[in-house]
């Protein structure tokens, strides 16, 4: 009988977290719950199973390292955008290492050779200026002649990719959206066409269209790959749908995903590669902030200890508003106040909220979904003390803190 995927209970963060005790939690405090990680990995879990496709951990969106020895039981490996992060997928996860970045410095391939298994480029001119020294390098791995690497990367030969751009939709705000008009991610169609023959020494070909999206707009994207890149697909073994997914939110269609990957593989006689990027940690972490101050300027402000500019600097970017546990919109509730933050910037602000029973000093106000990208992402503007990271086992044990303080504000500079 086939599987299908039905949202269950711990599907719903909110009443998950509302069941936690952070009243003992040092503030301000990332939290992630290891029970609540590992639902969403089991879910990528059945869709490995059902459909064969590789899944890979997107560090950009989530590097907490300490936790991948959770991850590394459920997942292939690691996406990585820079050496750095390709290094800490290889000494830290330990499995593949997929890297891709819009260009690479003599220096970055040097390195790339030492931590990467996939190498996508973002373009023909940078894979021809590079490609002698990577299939060189492949060659003295297999001959055994490679005394740079190490005994874990001895038998490791480097595979090569080019990023395409489907011109899909993908994301509504063009900040977040690789298909935008006149992006600088991948290659499109016209510019595919000058050097498409030249495919000689590349393994397959990776886009990324989506953004906090359901399957319906990979499917959009998938259309567009088929009948611009068709023709190419025969002459790779894989195909990278990058990330986007967000495959462990309650509403997104995992049968619909898995169809669609068995189909394509199948059609195209390729593997599939998925960088979920967000879902993997999605809803996993909170933030855990106190009330510092309650001041009156055209109604209520409270000030907390932790900030939209150093915390979860997306609030500003994108922007968008973090949902509080047991908190409402902005007169939802009896009382309403601006959240604002610690530091000098005027709009450091997260947002309106209300409360059913006035704010005072001391009180512990949990942001949601706060694992992903804000963590990767925080700053040290006004030398604001980044929150400690806590990591909690499935009975709500305290098992990891990371505290920051002065040493890695002054360390950042010179």
């Amino acid at each position: 009988m086939k599987e299908i995927f039905e949202p269950h209970w711990e599907r719903d963060r909110e009443a998950f977290f509302s069941k936690v005790d952070f009243s003992k939690i040092k503030t301000p405090s990332y939290v992630i719950h290891e029970g609540v990680l590992e639902d969403n990995l089991k879910i990528l879990k059945k869709v490995k199973d059902r459909t064969g496709c590789t899944i890979l951990l997107a560090l950009k969106g989530y590097a907490a390292w300490k936790t991948f020895p959770l991850i590394g039981r459920y997942l292939d490996g690691v996406c990585a955008s820079s050496v750095n992060e390709a290094r800490l997928g290889r000494e830290e996860f330990g499995k593949e290492v997929h890297s891709f970045a819009p260009a690479y410095t003599e220096q970055d391939i040097r390195e790339h050779l030492q931590c990467s298994d996939h190498l996508i480029f973002n373009s023909f001119s940078q894979w021809n200026r590079y490609k002698k020294t990577i299939m060189g390098c492949n060659k003295k791995t297999m001959k055994g002649n490679n005394k740079n690497n190490n005994e874990k990367n001895k038998d490791r030969t480097i595979e090569c990719g080019i990023r395409i751009n489907p011109e899909s939709a993908g994301a509504e705000n063009d900040l977040y959206n690789p298909c935008a008009k006149g992006s600088r991610m991948g290659v499109t169609i016209a510019e595919f066409r000058k050097h498409g023959d030249g495919l000689d020494g590349i393994s397959g070909l990776h886009f990324h269209a989506l953004c906090e999206q359901n399957v319906d707009a990979l499917e959009d994207a998938l259309s567009r790959v088929e009948n611009n890149f068709g023709k190419y697909l025969k002459r790779v073994k894989w195909v990278n749908f990058g990330g986007g997914h967000h495959i462990t939110r309650k509403d997104y269609d995992v049968d619909r995903l898995c169809r669609l990957i068995s189909t394509f593989r199948k059609k195209h006689g390729v593997q599939v590669i998925v960088e979920p990027g967000e879902a993997v940690a999605l809803n996993a972490g909170v933030l855990v902030s106190s009330v510092l101050d309650i001041i009156e300027n055209d109604g209520k402000i409270a000030i907390l200890d932790t900030t939209a500019e150093d915390h979860m600097p997306d609030v500003l970017a994108m922007p968008y508003r973090p949902s509080i546990i047991g908190a409402g919109k902005p007169g939802e509730k009896k009382h309403t106040y601006r959240l604002g933050g610690l530091t000098c910037l005027s709009g450091d602000f997260i947002g309106s909220y209300s409360f059913d029973r006035e704010l005072k000093p001391g009180d512990r106000l949990v942001f949601q979904n706060m694992a992903i990208y804000t963590m990767v992402k925080n700053t040290l503007f006004n030398g604001v003390r980044l929150p400690d990271i806590v990591v909690m086992d499935k009975s709500n044990k305290v098992i990891h803190v990371k505290k920051f303080g002065y040493g890695e504000y002054r360390d950042r500079l010179s």
